[in-house]
């Protein structure tokens, strides 16, 4: 596939899976054996992949991503986005799971690297997000992140 091709693919991704909740779409794109690099090893990437969907969908039902740079070269392709909702369910992430639900509306950066096989299947994923910013907006307490603070 050309780069303008996995270009489209990523966004058609974002708004198939977490902007209209499409699980299904999950199976035509994720290649067999693809890595999350953020979950151990032998995580069942597209079984994980639905699960976070899921989640976020549960904790957010007007859950959206809007990408703002998408650059590709190779079968890599990157991308900065913002994810934002409206915290309306239970949300079972890390030290945010059990937090109360508020109503607060989130916006939470995110920066992805992607690569894909010569059929367009995603076959790694390299993510990070926010999650500091995301507890925060749902009022969780912040740690003392200044150094040399006391742990």
């Amino acid at each position: 596939m050309t780069t303008e091709q996995l270009k489209a693919r990523t966004l058609e991704g974002f708004e198939r899976m977490f902007n209209q909740g499409d699980l299904d779409y999950v199976d035509g794109t994720v290649a067999a054996g693809a890595v999350d690099h953020q979950e151990p090893e032998g995580t069942d990437f597209a079984a994980h992949l639905k699960d976070v969907i899921a989640t976020l969908r549960t904790a957010f039902p007007d859950l959206h991503f809007d990408v703002h740079e998408l650059v590709a070269e190779g079968d890599t392709v990157a991308c900065r986005s913002t994810m934002t909702g409206t915290h309306q369910g239970p949300l079972r992430i890390g030290p945010m799971a059990g937090l109360p639900i508020n109503g607060a509306h989130v916006e939470v950066p995110h920066m992805h690297f992607f690569h894909y096989d010569a059929e367009g299947r995603l076959t790694d994923l390299w993510h990070v997000w926010n999650t500091l910013a995301l507890a925060r907006q749902l009022g969780a307490p912040a740690p003392d992140l200044r150094i040399g603070a006391a742990a």
